[in-house]
């Protein structure tokens, strides 16, 4: 019985390689879906500043592809949201795709280049989009408000997702790229 290379085991990443129709194919369910759950968030009167109902997809996008998924998805689904709904509102816009870029970057460049722990991947791209847009805030000006009162507004309802995000996302994409690799997809 002789050993052949494919059985072998090989080191494999904790994210799925960003090539082929599949990662297509997935990367537009991202998208579509963090431009689809504001919507319905909005349509039912939930609020969104207590669930982020669009950093969800964008992290997740980072976590399952690295950088250039997480990129793509944060900066395009604001945007596309905004396009189809009005929302983001054109004021928070800007620097919430620059945020949400943020996540996707950070997140995906932690995963995908240092195979950092997943945990800790998302907390660090959270900390820094979060910087990210006050920085942003505050360069553009576009506060109607105090900057404290605005940032307490902006950023304190959001805690509780932020901390279900780094709790629950590690477990969805590893079980979706455990998925896949067992399917055979990848």
């Amino acid at each position: 019985m002789s050993i052949s290379e494919s059985s072998i085991p090989s080191y494999r990443s904790s994210i799925l390689p960003y090539t082929g129709m599949q990662t297509v194919y997935v990367q537009a369910m991202l998208i579509s879906s963090a431009v689809a759950l504001p919507i319905l968030a909005h349509a039912l009167n939930t609020p969104v500043r207590y669930l982020l109902p669009m950093h969800w997809t964008v992290i997740l996008a980072g976590m399952l592809y690295g950088w250039r998924a997480g990129a793509i998805t944060g900066a395009l689904a604001p945007l596309l949201s905004y396009l189809i709904s009005g929302y983001p509102l054109p004021n928070i816009l800007p620097s919430m795709t620059a945020e949400l870029f943020v996540y996707g970057v950070v997140t995906g460049i932690l995963r995908q280049r240092f195979n950092a722990n997943a945990f800790v991947s998302i907390g660090v791209s959270i900390i820094l989009g979060r910087i990210v847009f006050i920085v942003f805030v505050i360069l553009t000006n576009r506060a109607t408000i105090s900057d404290l009162e605005y940032f307490k507004a902006a950023l304190v309802p959001g805690f509780s997702a932020a901390l279900l995000q780094i709790l629950s996302l590690p477990f969805l994409s590893t079980y979706i790229v455990k998925k896949y690799r067992n399917d055979g997809t990848y």
